[in-house]
Parts: structure tokens; C-alpha cells; sequence
């Protein structure tokens, strides 16, 4: 049996299937090591949502192939998918396997040489358990989009909509519980178009529902991107199910750009009076909710008056988090072949709208200065010696780090902010030293 190591790239998918590939190698008798030195195959699971992550991996795939020229490399992952013309100049002898085809690894590590497994469709009849990270794990409940966003060179690579089962989520979700998670994140390329594929047509809604009333504890769901023409479809059902106190109120709502005439180069789906009809909705059932977006800066066609519209819209709505995206050019895409913005352009741009972003944030957070509030203790901080609370609206709140409060809800002091977090301090531990009875965020 071979020695496999994983290097993994990208979103919550790419994690999610990285574990899929883990547990089925492991099922078959390989060794998971942690470093690419003690391996006799090198995974490398892959993303290509950007320029300059294609760029960073291609650079690693040629380091990988320089250090250790005697090991067998799998390419798997979306960029195989995407790019698999630009993976086998990279790298000519690896093998290559699709996100869909990621349970088929095992083949590429036994292979004797060169396999290439493109293609194919999720295998939804089962599931790894995933691994628990700190109090954290990350579940995928589907794949694909309805949409056809002329920027997006995801869909090349995960196109399909392919839902895992609800009695498999709850199955899984359940023994994450068991083994210590807190915090579960359900993730998809688009969580609101979960189900359209299924029998019957279960909803998002519907899913969160299952679990929380077939898993019982003392844990905390987050839910993960959904796009707003989807969300818009079960909203009011959803935010019924959000009332729940063992939902983050935590929304991913990706608005890309304030302009309508952006939208439609775009080929979103929605204007800018249909997201905030949504956004609406969302702050006047839950007004302490964490609204968070995505924004691409310098998209083609995108002018001043297009750019103001945008930086206006974060204003009006105030924005918790917001990803703020120079357009990367991807091959394969409609966007690719418009008329391109400078560079220049889209940096002056993205400085302008982060000074918003920020200013915006840290009058949010700042709300929070100077109480008490009741977070989850999910995991470590960004910061050397520090962990991380989340609030019941994912707010993050950094606190010095202790392990005897992991997985455990907690008071905490709030003593400062900033446009990105919460500072505090925390204070005794719930009586008993567990976890206290959830309570809704607004």
C-alpha cells in the first residue's frame, strides 16, 4: 500500500472532497502522511477560481516535481476540470481527477502510470464523516448552480447540481456531533439551489429542519453561500427555520456589483431592488444578523458611475463582511474575451471600496464595545496565542486562547473592535462548566 500525502487548495469544497479522498484511500489500506517528503504519492487537490491561485499552483506543481522526481502526482481537484490543458503542461506525467470523480482517487494512487479520470458525476449515495477541526466540520450538501455568470470558470468544473440526501446529512451532521463538533458548516456551491435534483424537491429549508430536529445537542450550523436568485425563491421559509437558536444568523449573500447594467454584463440573475428586497427581509426578521457579500472590482464594462452605485450600496445596506475581488481574467469564460479594464483601475478602485468596507465594519462591530455577550469557543485565531467566539450571529470575538473552553459557550467581554472582529475578554464559564441553553441572536 502507498504513503499518500494531500495538499489542498480553495474553498469548502475543495476541503470537503480532500476528506472524501482521505477517507477512501484510508478504506483501502494507504497510509495519509503529512508531509510530501514521507509520501509515495503526492495529491494535490486543486482550485481555479482566480489568476493567481492557477498561478501559485502551477508554480507548486513544478516545486513538487523538482523536489521529488521519483513520486507518482495527482492533479484532482477544479483546475484539473477547468484547465486540464494547462495541468498537463505543467505537469505531463500526473494523473488528473475531476471533483466529481474524487472518490476515484484510489485508481490514480494505484495506477501504474498515467490515469485521467475528467468528468463523471458525484456520487451522492454516501458520505465521509469529515474531520473535526478544533469544534469545527464542514459538511458539503451539494455541488453545481443553476446560474451562468459570465466570469465564473467554476461551472466548467462543477457544473450539475448534485444534492447529497437529506437522511445522509443528518446521519453525518449527527456523528460530527457525536465526536465533539460545535460548530457545523453545511457548505455547496450554491446551498439555496439544494434539492432542486432530488425526489420531491426538498429545499434548503427543508434540510436545516431535518437536522435540527433529528439532531439533538448543543451545536451551531452555518450555513454557506447561497446565490440571491435562489435565496429569494425560499427566504421566507428559510428565516422561519433561522429562528431556530442552533442557526448562526449568518447570511452569504454574493451581490458582485450596485450596478444593474454590471449585473447583466454579469448575467447575474437579479437587480440591485431584488437583492435589497432581500437583504430586507433578512434585517427585519433578524436585525443583528451577519450579512455578508461578495464584490468584484473592475469587472469588464464596469464604469465610475457603476463603481459609485456600488460603494453607495454598501453604505445602505451595511455590509458585515465583505470580499472584496479585483476581476481576475479566466480563460473559457465571456468575460475573458470583453474589453479588458487597467489594472490601475481596478487597484484604485479596490482601495476605495475597502476604505467603505471598513468604515462601514467597524461601526457594526462597534456596536458591541463595552457588553457582554454569550460566543461558542470554535477553534484558534488568526492571532499568535489566541482563539476565537463566535456570537449567535457569527460575529468572531478573539480572546485570549485557553483549551479547557473549546467547544464550550461562554460569556465574554467585549472591549474593542475592528472592521473585521471583536476583541474581548472572557469571563466564567456557564455554571456546571458546559455548555448553557442557546438563546437567538435577534
Amino acid at each position: 500500500m502507498a504513503r499518500v500525502y494531500i495538499e489542498t487548495y480553495g474553498c469548502a469544497l475543495a476541503q470537503f472532497d480532500s476528506s472524501l479522498m482521505a477517507e477512501t484511500l484510508r478504506g483501502r489500506g494507504h497510509e495519509l502522511v503529512g508531509e510530501p517528503g514521507e509520501a509515495d504519492v503526492l495529491v494535490v487537490n486543486t482550485c481555479a477560481v482566480r489568476l493567481d491561485t492557477e498561478q501559485r499552483i502551477a508554480k507548486r506543481l513544478r516545486e513538487l516535481q523538482a523536489l521529488y522526481p521519483g513520486k507518482r502526482l495527482v492533479v484532482a481537484g477544479c483546475l484539473a476540470a477547468a484547465r486540464p490543458g494547462l495541468v498537463a503542461r505543467v505537469a505531463p506525467g500526473a494523473s488528473m481527477v475531476s471533483p466529481q470523480r474524487a472518490h476515484e482517487v484510489w485508481r490514480a494512487v494505484e495506477s501504474g502510470g498515467r490515469l485521467v479520470l475528467l468528468g463523471g458525476s458525484r456520487d451522492t449515495s454516501w458520505m465521509p464523516v469529515p474531520p473535526v477541526a478544533y469544534a469545527v466540520a464542514t459538511v458539503m450538501v451539494q455541488e453545481g448552480c443553476l446560474g451562468d455568470c459570465s466570469f465564473c470558470i467554476t461551472k466548467k468544473a462543477r457544473r450539475a447540481v448534485r444534492s447529497y440526501p437529506p437522511r445522509l446529512v443528518v446521519e453525518v451532521v449527527r456523528r460530527l456531533v457525536e465526536r465533539g463538533a460545535r460548530e457545523i458548516r453545511l457548505t455547496g456551491q450554491d446551498t439555496a439551489a439544494y434539492g432542486v435534483d432530488l425526489p420531491g424537491r426538498p429545499t434548503l429549508a427543508d434540510l436545516i429542519a431535518a437536522i435540527l430536529e433529528k439532531v439533538p445537542g448543543e451545536y451551531r450550523l452555518r450555513v454557506g453561500m447561497m446565490t440571491p436568485e435562489q435565496a429569494m425563491e425560499i427566504v421566507d421559509d428559510l428565516l422561519d427555520v433561522y429562528s431556530d437558536p442552533r442557526v448562526y444568523k449568518f447570511f452569504h449573500l454574493p451581490v458582485q456589483s450596485g450596478s444593474d447594467r454590471v449585473l447583466r454584463v454579469m448575467n447575474r440573475r437579479y437587480t440591485v431592488s431584488d437583492y435589497v428586497w432581500l437583504a430586507s427581509r433578512v434585517r427585519s426578521r433578524y436585525p443583528d444578523s451577519m450579512l455578508a457579500t461578495d464584490i468584484i472590482v473592475g469587472h469588464p464594462g464596469e464604469g465610475e458611475e457603476d463603481f459609485e452605485a456600488t460603494l453607495e450600496l454598501v453604505r445602505r445596506l451595511e455590509f458585515d463582511r465583505v470580499h472584496v475581488a479585483q476581476y481576475t481574467l479566466r480563460p473559457h469564460t465571456r468575460s475573458a474575451a470583453m474589453p479588458q479594464l487597467p489594472d490601475s483601475v481596478k487597484k484604485e478602485r479596490s482601495t476605495r471600496l475597502m476604505r467603505v468596507v471598513e468604515e462601514v465594519g467597524l461601526r457594526r462591530h462597534s456596536r458591541y464595545v463595552g457588553t457582554t455577550q454569550r460566543a461558542l469557543v470554535a477553534g484558534r485565531a488568526y492571532r499568535p496565542g489566541s482563539g476565537v467566539a463566535r456570537l449567535d450571529n457569527y460575529y468572531p470575538v478573539v480572546i485570549p486562547w485557553r483549551p479547557s473552553l473549546l467547544g464550550r459557550w461562554v460569556a465574554v467581554r467585549v472591549t474593542s473592535a475592528t472592521f473585521y472582529d471583536l476583541r474581548g475578554e472572557p469571563l466564567e464559564a456557564p455554571a456546571g462548566g458546559g455548555a448553557a441553553t442557546a438563546s437567538t441572536a435577534s
